[in-house]
């Protein structure tokens, strides 16, 4: 761990050579489903571009009509939405009544005079006539009279023997495909997920089986190039082989109209404006029913028609909307620098929540860029890719930050718990500013708890040194556990001495500070019984211990010299605190509280009464009581009773009414005759029985030593 502190710059950039070399293989092994993951997702990231970026305006003169549902069912005497005598005289009606689809081509040339009497300007149809089939000749007469405004469609099935399958020699002579009145209508979908991005003007014979173009080969012109160049448009038609990906328009764009609506009158009125609608209109003819399953799935969704796609490709090619791609030397630097700005930022910004910022904003940054670019140039910046190089390392890199750091932390707070408070390392580690604002001197109330060993001066007399730094850090170690389980601040030792405070670092409250502590001076009384019944078994001495406690305000602070500091607790109630673990051994108890612990634990504890005293350096008598133990515990019921014995005992003696008191006190020295308290109670009450007090006396112990 010290090595990867020491070398952190190494292991971020190991980091993020090994997510941009990962990213790189990727794209030279495509077919891997975890590395190349990202360069896949790039294409979806692409297609949302092309959904939610610029689209190329919906052009008001192309029209989609449609070969709907409703038109082939004309002939279906149950499915026709228009009755026999509706059709009866309409001729065109009447050709597509007589028989399902494929129709007379008659019906196609009186399409074509009626459109074109209504002024339209191209009609195009995405269909392919290669079998023959009555009304050829009236078709045929009608796309010779209208040569310069029809194209037809070809199709490429290279499952075929013949790949091109082209319309019947009755209507177009042979060779067909050399005629500037067909096309070939086929788009090549992606091979990775099928969608057409993309359109191809011309086709070399060699590019159908996978191979190059090459000089002498035949060559094919698609349905829109051919379209393009009768509307004039055909220096906008790239003349090259390749494969020109273009910027679709809305998904709703050229929404198919119901071709049987133009031969019945009042559709026809109400759809077509009795042909006015259809005034310089550029027309596709297709498929729009579901049963022909001419759709095709693209950026925009899985159901755009066919021949309405037609239409996005020309719109794109009249208004140059053509879409590039990032070079490929180009992929590979993006890329490469992705990984360089991410080592970058995580090196040089040290505040991780400011890294981890600056990655957002980058890569948001980037989305937009990408954004703005698609928009404007029509550039298909190298995206996914880029950001994952980037965000991985980035990311990563901050993980490896936060573990090297949370260790650092650990080793720096494990190192500190040997010398200073837990809960005073993790303040000082997790809230440094406010904690160290604090050291510079604030009053706040607390509780204080002091403990001393008795008899460690016999052994430390008698003891190997060995045995007795041993035997010490054994109790030390014991003592405060007990006080950091009950959220004390060990705020120092003196010598065999402890010193712990509650709600100097962190107050859960006044009351529960007081009750904190004291649950400690309890659990430490009990670890000493512990602690004594193994050292006896292993023959060791066993030690007493002297407890005080006491609450009030104190002020917080760091106090020292230049060179040495030290935080801590000053104030009467502190001293106070250390005076009462002193008066331990006068009064022969274990634990000895102040008044003002005493009236915040009541409710939890049982207490017992010890005496009103006045310590060195206080003008003001205190009460201090001892700790029976906790309420729940299983204190002796006798013992508790006897106790209210006592305390009525000390009442009177303190009312000098010291006949009564000596009967109290003797009552309990019959059940526990070698309680020193009552003794001691007892002893000055014959005393003031021979020779009462003067009336100046208080009941007050005054002590001139600490």
């Amino acid at each position: 761990m010290q090595w990867l502190a020491r070398h952190r710059r190494i292991a971020l950039a190991g980091i993020c050579a090994f997510w941009t070399g990962l990213i790189l293989l990727g794209f030279v092994f495509p077919r891997t489903p975890f590395l190349s993951s990202p360069w896949s997702g790039e294409q979806g990231f692409e297609d949302m571009l092309r959904r939610q970026g610029r689209q190329t305006p919906e052009r008001k003169d192309f029209m989609f009509i449609g070969i709907d549902q409703a038109s082939t069912l004309l002939s279906q005497p149950n499915g026709a939405v228009l009755g026999r005598e509706e059709i009866a005289g309409n001729r065109p009606l009447e050709l597509m009544a007589e028989r399902p689809f494929p129709w007379s081509r008659e019906i196609w040339a009186l399409f074509l005079d009626k459109v074109f009497a209504a002024g339209a300007r191209l009609v195009m149809f995405d269909m392919i006539f290669n079998s023959p089939n009555d009304g050829d000749q009236a078709f045929h007469e009608a796309l010779d009279k209208y040569r310069d405004r029809v194209v037809i469609g070809s199709n490429f099935d290279v499952a075929e023997s013949s790949p091109l399958v082209l319309p019947n020699t009755t209507l177009i002579p042979a060779p067909q495909q050399e005629d500037d009145r067909v096309g070939y209508v086929n788009f090549w979908p992606d091979s990775t997920d099928g969608k057409v991005r993309a359109a191809i003007f011309h086709l070399s014979e060699r590019q159908l089986y996978g191979e190059d173009p090459f000089p002498g080969d035949a060559t094919f012109t698609s349905f829109g190039a051919r379209a393009l160049t009768k509307l004039g448009y055909g220096q906008d038609v790239p003349t090259d082989f390749g494969s020109h990906p273009f910027r679709f328009g809305r998904a709703d764009a050229y929404q198919p109209l119901e071709l049987w609506k133009m031969f019945f009158p009042t559709t026809w009125q109400r759809n077509f404006e009795g042909g006015a609608l259809l005034k310089d209109k550029v027309i596709v003819v297709g498929a729009s029913s579901q049963i022909a399953h001419d759709v095709v799935d693209t950026p925009l969704g899985p159901g755009t028609y066919g021949p309405a796609l037609h239409l996005h490709a020309m719109a794109a090619t009249i208004a140059h909307e053509y879409l590039s791609s990032t070079p490929r030397i180009l992929k590979y630097v993006l890329v490469v620098l992705a990984g360089l700005a991410a080592f970058a930022l995580i090196t040089f910004v040290k505040r991780p929540v400011f890294a981890f910022a600056g990655l957002i904003v980058l890569a948001l940054g980037y989305v937009v860029l990408a954004r703005l670019l698609y928009d404007a140039r029509g550039l298909l910046l190298l995206t996914v890719p880029v950001l994952s190089a980037f965000c991985l390392s980035g990311v990563s890199s901050l993980g490896f930050d936060y573990a090297l750091e949370r260790l650092e932390k650990l080793r720096t707070r494990r190192t500190l718990e040997r010398y200073v408070s837990k809960n005073l390392v993790k303040e000082i580690l997790e809230n440094p500013d406010s904690y160290y604002s604090s050291l510079l001197g604030t009053r706040v109330p607390a509780t204080m708890l002091f403990s001393d060993l008795i008899g460690f001066t016999t052994l430390s007399e008698k003891a190997d040194p060995e045995e007795l730094v041993r035997h010490l850090n054994e109790y030390l170690t014991k003592m405060t556990t007990v006080i950091f389980d009950h959220g004390g601040t060990l705020d120092k030792f003196i010598g065999d001495a402890i010193m712990a405070v509650w709600g100097n670092v962190r107050s859960y409250g006044v009351a529960e500070d007081a009750r904190k502590a004291m649950r400690a001076a309890h659990g430490m009384r009990c670890a000493l019984r512990s602690l004594n019944e193994s050292w006896r078994k292993q023959g060791r001495m066993g030690l007493g211990m002297g407890v005080g406690v006491n609450q009030g305000e104190v002020i917080v602070g760091n106090i020292g010299s230049q060179d040495r500091m030290d935080p801590t607790v000053i104030g009467d109630a502190v001293n106070l605190a250390s005076r009462l673990e002193g008066l331990t051994r006068i009064y022969a108890v274990d634990i000895l509280i102040g008044s003002s612990v005493a009236e915040l634990v009541r409710d939890e504890f049982h207490l017992r009464s010890v005496a009103r005293v006045q310590v060195k350096g206080k003008s003001l008598p205190v009460d201090v009581l001892t700790l029976l133990g906790p309420k729940d515990d299983s204190i002796d019921k006798q013992l508790l009773k006897w106790v209210e014995t006592y305390e009525e005992g000390l009442t009177k003696f303190r009312d000098r009414d010291f006949k009564e008191s000596k009967i109290l006190f003797s009552q309990f020295l019959e059940f526990y005759p070698d309680d020193h308290l009552a003794r001691m109670y007892l002893e000055r009450t014959l005393e003031y029985e021979q020779e009462p007090p003067d009336d100046a006396w208080n009941a007050v112990e005054v002590f001139k030593k600490k």
